[in-house]
């Protein structure tokens, strides 16, 4: 195992942050990429991290690395240090209000300028040539600020992976994860593996988010190059939601870190057998089938449906109680599908998204992530 330290650039003076990444196998194989806490109020990931790296570590003294596997437990140091009166504010930066899961780097823009006279009829150089044309551009951007800095130097680290595993959590939430539809057949295993109970599935959801910067520049290229040279699908990158923030245990830790250990068996990344699939919880749907239910009044949040279950549509998924006036709202869903999370508050202004339903068919569009 190697380890490697990334410095930020200082925000102010006196200060420093920096980016640790764990190496472990070694490069020429399959590239694999983990990530975890990009929101980094979002703790499961760090544990599940720290179970994974126990069990790489014991894979690599045994000989059974077959290719090269980095984690990088803590994503965002800089969303670590935002905290207020106890209590961490660790999704958005507090000096831009963004998102630290948006506005990457769009790979397929950064290559688009000098791509195309690179491409022939191999597949094998095609996804070799696109992935240095997308390390030159990379290695040429100077960010100005600590947020660019640490955005950077994650794609850095991961912009030639063979799978890109970014995780997160809900704030009330069954397991499920998010990827691109063209890639859903080497996922699924991974989505069986950790008994996934949602995959939503969408090409571009708007916003440049970590995982889609990896899948979608290849699909982009591929629509625009891909009836005169072959592109292959050069990065499996999937979103892992795993549960609830405060699902953070051992039990669990061991359970999902034990899961990508199978995928990544299953894949030849490591030497062995992978354990026998299991079922597929719920079939996946287009993240655009995602039904948000918004409240109507303000008031005491009041769930009727436990997450992780397939409801009906027409089922009540949760009361909104107005103590002033005694007026009682039932919020229905208007789809079938999986309640697959919720909001942590119990109470909620008007107008407050509080649940989310999978549903099979689309229904929205435009931008389909949650702000």
């Amino acid at each position: 195992m190697q380890t490697q330290t990334h410095p930020l650039i200082s925000p102010t003076l006196g200060t420093s942050r920096a980016i640790t990444s764990f190496h472990y196998g070694q490069p020429g194989g399959q590239k694999i990429y983990i990530q975890s806490s990009l929101h980094a109020d979002e703790l499961p990931g760090m544990l599940v991290s720290w179970a994974l790296r126990r069990k790489l570590a014991a894979l690599e003294a045994a000989g059974k690395m077959r290719g090269e596997v980095i984690v990088v437990p803590v994503a965002n140091p800089i969303g670590l240090n935002q905290q207020m009166l106890g209590l961490f504010a660790g999704r958005f930066e507090l000096n831009t209000a963004q998102n630290f899961n948006r506005n990457f780097h769009d790979l397929a823009a950064l290559v688009l300028p000098s791509i195309e006279s690179k491409l022939t009829g191999d597949e094998a150089h095609n996804r070799n040539a696109i992935r240095a044309t997308m390390r030159e551009a990379l290695d040429a951007i100077e960010p100005r600020t600590e947020l660019e800095a640490q955005r950077l130097a994650l794609q850095r680290l991961s912009f030639d992976a063979d799978v890109v595993l970014d995780l997160h959590c809900d704030w009330e939430a069954a397991l499920h994860l998010y990827t691109n539809p063209e890639l859903w057949s080497e996922v699924e295993p991974l989505a069986r593996y950790l008994d996934s109970k949602a995959s939503l599935l969408a090409l571009n959801s708007i916003g440049n988010p970590f995982d889609e910067i990896h899948s979608f520049c290849w699909s982009d290229l591929r629509a625009r190059f891909g009836e005169r040279f072959p592109i292959p699908n050069g990065s499996i990158s999937v979103t892992i939601e795993l549960r609830s923030q405060r699902d953070v245990s051992y039990e669990f830790a061991e359970r999902d870190a034990q899961g990508i250990i199978e995928y990544l068996t299953a894949r030849g990344v490591i030497d062995g057998t992978a354990a026998p699939l299991p079922p597929l919880a719920f079939p996946a749907t287009p993240l655009a089938g995602t039904e948000p239910l918004v409240t109507p009044i303000s008031g005491v949040v009041v769930y009727r449906t436990p997450v992780g279950i397939h409801v009906e549509a027409g089922t009540a998924i949760a009361d909104i109680v107005d103590p002033l006036t005694d007026h009682v709202v039932t919020l229905k869903t208007s789809v079938s599908g999986v309640l697959y999370a919720r909001h942590l508050s119990r109470f909620a202004n008007a107008g407050m998204e509080i649940a989310r339903v999978a549903g099979a068919n689309p229904i929205r569009t435009g931008s389909l992530l949650s702000a």
